[in-house]
């Protein structure tokens, strides 16, 4: 039996039948990694030997009859959650070398329903990027085409899904950075509601934009890992008491008479028109399965990119001033005095994206200038969050693009930051509204002989992944562009 071609949900029978053992999946995976990560620097770290002892620990437990949600799954986790005792740098040559003291709630969580934690997924520094190219231990590469990326920021973890070295990974979303990864890569990634899942232990990159999300090879499996990792965290002041969790048996394939809308401002000049023929293939695809396809307008999407570009860096800019190199991380030493250690730590610490990023936001919330860029950028998202409360009074979700284009090139548009920058312009818009989405794969392009894969955007009201799910997944099981595989994986 070929391990790596099973979903979440197929292995998890597998293990309950005894038709394998979690050690024997495990071992298959890391079998796989150490062939396949040379070639695309998904992970950063594998943890085989804590990895084996989990494993152990979920054959005691299945042969006791006590099977955790996730039991004996291997899982990736995106190299800025907190794992006590661990490595977690964010992709930063300021924190090589740091160990967590604690771990994340939805680590915690993930442990507890027994899932096997495999290695630490490479990512952009600090999540600030599109490509995964800013990280400071070498790009992550695309498995449908190793001269592109996988995208950003949680490109490691889209990728070694993608790639068969996990079952599942978890991400972290601030504005696309599990949507638009999950999209380049062909897997599914959900970005939930801002506070459905705590964000205790996870390092801040914007702390009201930020949300820890699920990849998975299809709709159901990101639903069981969803389920897992919500609910309220006494720890997160800003996670909610659920009125619905989510229960991915529950899951159905008809979305016969469900309203759906069209942006019309998601369709834009400069978008790939191989992309975007796929993506209407799509829609007419949810109007045969039976859902009403509506066409709507979001008017303040056009400023979605810009108040992002302001919001972003400037929280971010106050979050990343704790690394000092005065209490964890790397400091560089012979500093004159205590401000030229600061400055020469954080200077050689951070990337070029990273520091152009601080500096953007460090000026956007100085004096003279608080009034004319972020307190505008607060009244924008106001706006934006406005539409799309009042076009979901005319419709379940919204449907659209995830991505305006398919992967491109290493390098492409690495010194143009305004290019990367626009690669966002279809899930930042989510992130400042607070509401969730999902990603599916939903085509492919052929570009220079390669098959790329595209991917499609559903959009919900703010807790109403229910809605969502079930849409991508109607789509799903009405097509086949899941079960679709990189080549280097065959």
């Amino acid at each position: 039996m070929d391990l790596q071609k099973l979903t979440i949900s197929e292995t998890l029978d597998g293990l309950r039948e005894k038709k394998f053992s979690a050690a024997e999946l495990l071992d298959s995976y890391l079998a796989r990694t150490k062939e396949i990560n040379p070639k695309i620097n998904a992970y950063l770290e594998i943890w085989e030997e804590g990895a084996k002892k989990e494993a152990l620990a979920s054959d005691k437990k299945i042969a006791g009859g006590n099977i955790g949600q996730l039991e004996g799954i291997p899982i990736a986790l995106k190299d800025n959650l907190l794992f006590q005792g661990h490595e977690v740098t964010s992709g930063s040559n300021i924190l090589k070398g740091h160990i967590s003291a604690y771990t994340a709630t939805v680590v915690e969580k993930m442990k507890n329903a027994g899932a096997v934690f495999i290695g630490r997924a490479n990512m952009d520094e600090f999540a600030m990027g599109t490509s995964n190219e800013t990280s400071a231990f070498g790009p992550v590469k695309n498995p449908w085409d190793l001269d592109r990326v996988p995208g950003g920021s949680s490109g490691g973890p889209a990728a070694a899904v993608s790639a068969d070295m996990c079952l599942g990974a978890l991400g972290s979303d601030t504005g696309g950075s599990i949507r638009q990864p999950a999209a380049l890569c062909g897997i599914v990634g959900l970005k939930p509601t801002y506070g459905r899942v705590s964000r205790f232990g996870l390092m801040s990159l914007a702390s009201s934009l930020d949300q820890i999300g699920p990849f998975a090879k299809n709709v159901k499996d990101v639903a069981r890992i969803l389920e897992v990792i919500e609910g309220e965290d006494p720890k997160d002041s800003t996670s909610v008491p659920l009125i619905q969790t989510t229960v991915p048996d529950l899951l159905e394939g008809n979305i016969k008479g469900m309203k759906i809308g069209v942006p019309k401002e998601y369709f834009i000049d400069g978008m790939d028109s191989k992309v975007e023929q796929s993506v209407r293939t799509a829609i007419k695809k949810l109007e045969e399965l039976g859902a009403q396809i509506k066409e709507v307008s979001l008017p303040y999407t056009d400023y979605g990119i810009a108040a992002y570009y302001i919001l972003q860096p400037s929280e971010a800019s106050a979050n990343l001033a704790r690394y000092d190199g005065v209490r964890y991380g790397n400091r560089l030493d012979g500093s004159k005095n205590l401000m030229d250690m600061y400055a020469s730590t954080r200077g050689k610490g951070f990337g070029d994206e990273v520091r152009r990023r601080i500096m953007i936001g460090t000026y956007a919330l100085s004096s003279g200038y608080y009034d004319a860029y972020y307190k505008k950028a607060l009244e924008v998202r106001s706006l934006i969050a406005k539409d799309f409360q009042e076009t979901f009074k005319d419709v379940d979700c919204l449907v659209t693009p995830t991505s305006p284009t398919t992967a491109f090139k290493l390098g492409e548009k690495f010194d143009d930051p305004i290019a990367m920058y626009l690669a966002d312009v279809f899930t930042v818009a989510a992130n400042i509204a607070g509401i969730p989405g999902i990603s599916v794969p939903c085509g492919f392009v052929e570009n220079e002989g390669k098959s790329l894969p595209v991917g499609l955007q559903f959009l919900g009201k703010q807790f109403d992944e229910a809605i969502i799910l079930r849409a991508a997944y109607a789509y799903e099981q009405g097509t086949e562009w899941h079960n679709i595989k990189p080549e280097i994986i065959e």
